[in-house]
Formats: C-alpha cells, structure tokens, sequence
C-alpha cells in the first residue's frame, strides 16, 4: 500500500470516528433537551445528564475504536 493511499485511510477513519462521537453526543443531548420539556424541569436537569451521559458513551465507543 502506498504511502499515500495509507494516510488517506486513516484520515478517513479518524475522521469517521469524530463525526461518530459528535453524533452521539448531540443525540443524547436531544433526548435530555426533550426530557426536559416534557417533564417540565426549570432547570435543564436532563440535558446535563445526556450531555454526560453523551461524553461518555462517545469517549468509550472512540477508545474501543483505536484500539481495534
């Protein structure tokens, strides 16, 4: 494989692994912003926790990735 053709997949993959981790974030960040309404907390309780919960779920799922 070329050196090339080698830097452009692992761009690639690096690349796919953020948008992964962006999306899971903003995910449970938009279940927490609707618990949040529908329960009518006055405090955004619920987007915190998704925002945490978020991070998390996406760090890990990001470190399994590299590993592999």
């Amino acid at each position: 494989m070329s050196r090339k053709k080698k830097w452009l997949n692992d761009y690639a993959r690096y690349a796919g692994i953020g948008f992964q981790l962006a999306g899971i974030l903003l995910l449970f960040v938009f279940l927490g912003i609707k618990a949040d309404s529908y329960l009518g907390t006055h405090k955004p309780y619920f987007t915190l926790l998704g925002g945490l919960v978020g991070a998390f779920a996406g760090i890990y799922l990001m470190i399994k990735q590299i590993k592999s």
